[in-house]
């Protein structure tokens, strides 16, 4: 049972993605809560292997309203992502290439946790952006030259 947070919808526009992780997310109390209450921005998060730990960076959480300066948490600060010490080495040899880094992808719950998903990609150029939306322009029209066809 997993439901979407938030996904990262430049992520696949920007990056070519070719190996994904499930990661879990270090949070506190009141960053759940503003989580549950949708106030959370996902578009410039990334990964990033520091020694033998895993951080995310950029993932924009909003603190929580009601909460007192006391307990509340700030909005970019890093959180570590929870990873398999064999994932975590893994990840480190794949960002070791020049070029390579780790989007979020998603952000999800699983049975009452945050999990968030990771991808290793490597950035594209300006050209493949522009042949892939060519490719998806050619793509739309062809569905809808099928429907024209469908319907007589």
């Amino acid at each position: 049972m997993s439901s979407e947070i938030a996904t990262n919808r430049k992520a696949s526009r920007d990056f070519n993605i070719h190996d994904k992780y499930e990661a879990g997310l270090e949070l506190k109390g009141t960053e759940v809560k503003s989580i549950r209450a949708g106030k959370i921005n996902v578009s410039d998060a990334f990964a990033r292997v520091e020694g033998n730990q895993v951080f995310l960076y950029g993932c924009d959480i909003q603190p929580w309203q009601t909460a007192g300066e006391w307990f509340n948490h700030q909005a970019k600060r890093p959180r570590r992502l929870l990873l398999n010490k064999r994932e975590i080495l893994k990840l480190s040899s794949e960002t070791a290439i020049k070029g390579c880094t780790l989007p979020l992808l998603r952000m999800y719950w699983v049975n009452r946790r945050v999990k968030v998903e990771i991808g290793v990609g490597k950035g594209k150029t300006h050209s493949d952006q522009r042949h892939d939306l060519k490719k998806k322009v050619e793509l739309r029209e062809a569905q809808r030259e099928m429907s024209r066809f469908n319907q007589r």
